[in-house]
């Protein structure tokens, strides 16, 4: 018996950051490592073109995003890994999605217009249509599960939508998709615990091929709070309780566990054991990094394999709504 097809991406739009890690790559390899699903893990460099983006490094960063994959525990044996622009089938499934798509349904997507607000110069069509590109790789491959976070919920059921409206009018064709729902830590800024960990703060960011030196350096620079208890309080002690996430999510350690364990010490040693416990935690990013890996001929052999799959299913979807074939 065939397993359900669960389907995620990533979008290359520079570099990889912890928040990435904790709040993506981990859960795609404990999903891939419960043999409940058939994986199918993409770089989503389609969806990163409604941002800013240097023609020059986009290439690259999508080969960082797969090697990233490979240094989280993505195995190309256990799951498909491929690049979401080498696929035929994407857009054409998204075009025809857009003519049974309201207008004014896609403008109330909140994430839409947090976007246009965020880069008010650069408000394109893609940003409108980025949960139909969303939709349309969801339904290319006959995916039934989709890990999300809570900010993505919204692009989901707008897909259970249109399967739903695509099936009533042309007949059963796609899978309404369901939602895994991820626990999605946020990590917080090392200098600013109120703000999200961000690549546009380098300093305070901590990247994940960050050398040793770099990653123990950030931390001795992070905001900690008055007083020296090493203290779970998000209200009063944002900056320890951000460091004390950060070490629990990569320990597997209970926050409350790490308190005791650093009961009477100061804030210097507890920074000096979570930079220890980072440095482990983000040795295979750096290793591989550092490995020569044809990265372009894994991509391209998962290509393959997801490309006869889309082909397929734009087959049935033209023939259900009268094109040629």
């Amino acid at each position: 018996m065939s397993k359900p097809v669960l389907i995620s991406g990533i979008q290359p739009t520079g570099r990889l950051h912890l928040g990435n890690y904790l709040g993506a790559l981990k859960n795609f390899v404990e999903l891939q490592n419960s043999s409940k699903y058939d994986c199918y893990f993409f770089v989503a460099d389609y969806h990163s073109l409604t941002v800013d983006f240097d023609p020059e490094t986009k290439a690259q960063e999508t080969l960082d995003v797969a090697k990233a994959y490979l240094a989280a525990g993505i195995n190309p044996k256990k799951s498909l890994i491929f690049s979401q622009s080498d696929i035929k089938g994407s857009g054409d499934l998204m075009w025809i999605l857009n003519v049974i798509a309201p207008v004014g349904e896609m403008e109330r997507m909140t994430q839409y217009k947090d976007k246009a607000k965020s880069q008010p110069a650069n408000i394109n069509m893609g940003l409108l249509n980025y949960p139909l590109l969303m939709a349309a790789d969801i339904f290319l491959y006959n995916a039934k599960f989709v890990p999300v976070g809570d900010d993505q919920l919204q692009h989901l059921e707008l897909a259970r939508t249109l399967a739903r409206k695509f099936n009533k009018r042309f007949g059963q064709t796609f899978i309404e998709p369901q939602s895994i729902l991820t626990k999605t830590p946020r990590v917080m800024s090392l200098d600013n615990p109120e703000k999200k960990m961000s690549k546009s703060s380098p300093n305070s960011c901590l990247f994940l091929d960050d050398s040793p030196e770099e990653i123990e350096s950030k931390i001795k620079r992070a905001v900690t709070d008055s007083g020296s208890e090493i203290k779970y309080d998000r209200q009063n002690k944002a900056g320890v309780s951000n460091l004390l996430e950060i070490y629990s999510e990569l320990s597997g350690k209970a926050i409350p566990a790490i308190e005791k364990m650093c009961a009477g010490k100061g804030y210097g040693q507890f920074k000096t054991d979570l930079a220890k416990v980072v440095t482990d935690a983000l040795k295979p990013f750096r290793e591989v990094k550092s490995k020569k890996l044809n990265i372009k001929s894994m991509l391209d052999a998962g290509a393959k394999k997801a490309q006869k799959i889309a082909e397929k299913k734009m087959g049935e979807v033209k023939q259900k709504i009268g094109l040629l074939q």
